[in-house]
């Protein structure tokens, strides 16, 4: 049973298996992200109901681009797609729409979409969904990095003022991007045991959640398991 008391902030999934779960099917890999996408509503939408304030799944990695024309090309259409099924209800539901990475080099169209969400939701005030798209944890830390270099070569800044929070307040997540703490729970799917590059200065002192459940069979249920699972741990943060 969850405790209402104890939710997390913010809830970070990699969201493993579309892949897997069209090959057990004898589908298109672009079937599995098809599947994907509709379980992922579900969990927006229950992550909704369940009063949890951030929200981010990791859509597409800079990775991902060693994949096959066609299935970058699926995934970017089921993308648009689900942006212009889902905008008015995103809208309607308070939900605030954050990008993490760098969208400039996704085609045209799926950058027109995303625009328009982030842009239609930038004033709502109730989940915060954050998407990481084109998104690499290596990478944001070294554009991270490129930042502060260049506030020291302007004045701006002392090598030796460089904080943990300064250094935080530069990647995607800080106050001039999604504005999101760290999140307290990360959960993957499929049964692999990895972070695969994913917010990587964030999940310090994350739980970790794994589970053999195939993303587009992840069910609210499932998602409800996994918190009842973060529920149960205490938190030391390297204390006793």
């Amino acid at each position: 049973m969850l405790n209402k008391e104890r939710m997390p902030v913010h809830v970070a999934i990699i969201m493993d298996g579309n892949g897997r779960w069209a090959k057990q099917k004898n589908l298109p890999r672009v079937m599995g992200h098809n599947a994907g996408m509709k379980a992922m509503k579900k969990i927006v939408d229950h992550s909704d109901k369940l009063g949890i304030k951030y929200l981010t799944v990791y859509a597409f990695s800079t990775e991902n681009w060693k994949r096959s024309l066609a299935e970058v090309t699926g995934i970017f259409k089921l993308l648009v797609a689900y942006v212009n099924s889902d905008l008015k209800g995103l809208i309607d539901n308070n939900v605030r729409v954050k990008v993490l990475g760098d969208y400039s080099q996704i085609p045209e169209d799926a950058k027109k979409s995303l625009e328009k969400t982030l842009e239609a939701t930038k004033d709502n005030t109730g989940l915060q969904f954050n998407i990481a798209l084109n998104y690499g944890g290596r990478d944001e830390i070294r554009r991270a990095v490129c930042a502060i270099g260049e506030e020291i070569k302007e004045g701006r800044l002392e090598p030796q003022d460089i904080t943990e929070e300064i250094i935080a307040d530069h990647l995607f997540t800080g106050s001039g991007g999604a504005d999101a703490p760290d999140p307290e729970l990360v959960i993957r799917t499929s049964g692999e045991l990895r972070l695969s590059n994913y917010l990587l200065w964030q999940t310090a002192y994350s739980e970790l959640v794994f589970t053999d459940v195939l993303w587009p069979e992840f069910t609210p249920e499932e998602y409800e398991k996994a918190i009842e699972e973060y529920q149960s741990r205490h938190r030391r943060f390297g204390g006793r």
